[in-house]
């Protein structure tokens, strides 16, 4: 069965504006064509896409299922369309990757810088998103290769063993906590408020976790990005935070802040690569993968 790039995208237009006169316009469409093309690709398909209600269009299961489909051959039609424009600029290859806050902070810099040094020709471009952002962005082909906290969640995804790091407490400077200067357990930490990452954030969603196994409420006070704005909010005496304790100790020189391990199983994380699943990886992304793997293990 074939299918056309503009009745996929009007089918995308229906459902996200759930009227099909809207997405009729948004497409450029005459009503009645578009009204016609939906009709035709119903037949084909043999299911019904959309329901009609009171106020607009609402997509059946099998219209949702479509859609998704639709999302991810766009993103791939991007990415396919980025890459072979920059084979133009003389570039050889265009890598998206997303990572979260943490693989940032801790150790990808480095390892991007050597990566670059080695293949000049791979522009890359990095975005900063949460462990289930990320797992969703590689598994939806908006990112080519992701770096998060495990275990994946996500079926579609493929994974490889990258580095490994440590949480910690932060703390105000004086807190009664860093009195003893022992390492912390979490439970001691929920009687203070927390500062922290937004939920979705691999430490916010254990911290939370262990807060319900314990039967206590987590004071998730202040939820920001970046962990230089955690370590200004813990300076200033808002809270306690839990930090990758590399990262933790590098904001203890700069603000007046106390750093003391953390005492629990899950405070030592292991960091994934990620790469969607297909019988073939495209040769920037081994390439990729293999080098951020060969130096982990050197290192």
């Amino acid at each position: 069965m074939r299918f056309d790039l503009v009745t996929l995208n009007l089918v995308l237009a229906i459902a996200e504006t759930r009227n099909i006169t809207r997405a009729a316009e948004r497409e450029h469409l005459a009503l009645a064509a578009a009204s016609k093309r939906l009709k035709d690709l119903e037949t084909r398909l043999g299911v019904q896409l959309f329901e009609r209600r009171a106020r607009g269009v609402e997509p059946t299961e099998a219209g949702r299922a479509l859609v998704r489909h639709i999302r991810s051959l766009n993103a791939s039609l991007h990415a396919l369309e980025s890459e072979v424009v920059e084979f133009s600029r003389g570039i050889k290859g265009h890598l998206r990757v997303a990572a979260n806050a943490a693989a940032i902070a801790e150790s990808l810099p480095a390892d991007l810088a050597a990566f670059s040094r080695e293949h000049p020709q791979i522009r890359i471009s990095l975005e900063d998103l949460t462990s289930a952002e990320v797992q969703a962005a590689v598994a939806d082909g908006r990112a080519d290769v992701g770096i998060f906290v495990g275990p994946a969640t996500d079926g579609r995804l493929s994974t490889w063993p990258y580095r490994a790091g440590d949480l910690a407490v932060a703390l105000p400077r004086g807190h009664v906590l860093a009195a003893s200067g022992q390492a912390l357990n979490f439970d001691q930490l929920l009687d203070f408020d927390i500062v922290g990452l937004p939920s979705g954030a691999s430490v916010h969603q254990r911290m939370l976790q262990r807060a319900l196994e314990a039967g206590r409420t987590l004071n998730a006070r202040l939820q920001v990005r970046g962990f230089d704005a955690i370590a200004q909010l813990v300076d200033a005496g808002l809270g306690v935070a839990v930090l990758p304790a590399a990262v933790a100790q590098r904001f203890a020189r700069l603000f007046a802040i106390e750093v003391r391990p953390l005492d629990e199983p899950w405070a030592h994380r292991r960091y994934l690569l990620a790469a969607r699943s297909q019988p073939v990886l495209p040769t920037v992304v081994q390439r990729f993968i293999d080098a951020l793997v060969a130096r982990a293990a050197e290192t």
